[in-house]
């Protein structure tokens, strides 16, 4: 015999009234409680792909937004940020299209941005501007992909899903954008020789 609760849970099926009153966790209730400690992340991720402090903010709070309208979209319980960092770089690049700016390459200054580490001395925050620096003069994709899997994380398949490419595309942009920073570190004598 079925119960009035469980009759009422049968029939609000896909209602979230329904289900929020019987504590039923929805996809769009993971991402509302999980975006606030995203935001930095998926910020600093909308920054490396633009290069600009403001276009970064426009387009994490669009990826936000979409994230919350596509809700039904996500699968609860499973990568939340990887499934916002995708839809950040679409939004990103559909941006671009539209636009025809994929070869403007216009980056801010360290200084233009304000990041600076408070808990850290100045030697630290030399440092951290000059590694900053050269990321960000990376060009756009091996940039992302520095991102991802240096500062995010992301195993080298994972890194490849979010970007849709090949493994091997991710190893080789790795691999190009460390040759380039230790270039740009080398003496001129070593570089020359």
């Amino acid at each position: 015999m079925q119960t009035s609760f469980t009759i009422a849970r049968n029939l609000g099926g896909g209602d979230p009234i329904i289900r929020r009153l019987f504590h039923q966790r929805t996809s769009e209730d993971e991402i509302r409680e999980s975006l606030p400690d995203l935001y930095p992340r998926l910020w600093r991720f909308a920054l490396a792909l633009t290069g600009q402090a403001h276009h970064a903010d426009d387009l994490a709070q669009a990826a936000s937004l979409r994230a919350i309208e596509k809700a039904d979209k996500y699968q609860a319980d499973t990568k939340l940020d990887a499934w916002v960092f995708t839809i950040a770089r679409r939004i990103w690049l559909n941006e671009m299209r539209a636009a025809k700016v994929r070869n403007e390459g216009n980056l801010v200054s360290l200084d233009a941005i304000e990041l600076p580490d408070p808990r850290s001395g100045p030697e630290t925050n030399i440092l951290h501007r000059e590694v900053f620096n050269n990321v960000m003069a990376l060009p756009e994709a091996q940039r992302v992909t520095v991102l991802l899997v240096y500062v995010e994380g992301y195993a080298y398949k994972e890194a490849a899903d979010m970007l849709d490419i090949p493994i091997g595309t991710v190893m080789s942009r790795l691999s190009a954008a460390r040759k380039r920073i230790q270039e740009q570190h080398m003496p001129r004598e070593a570089r020359q020789s």
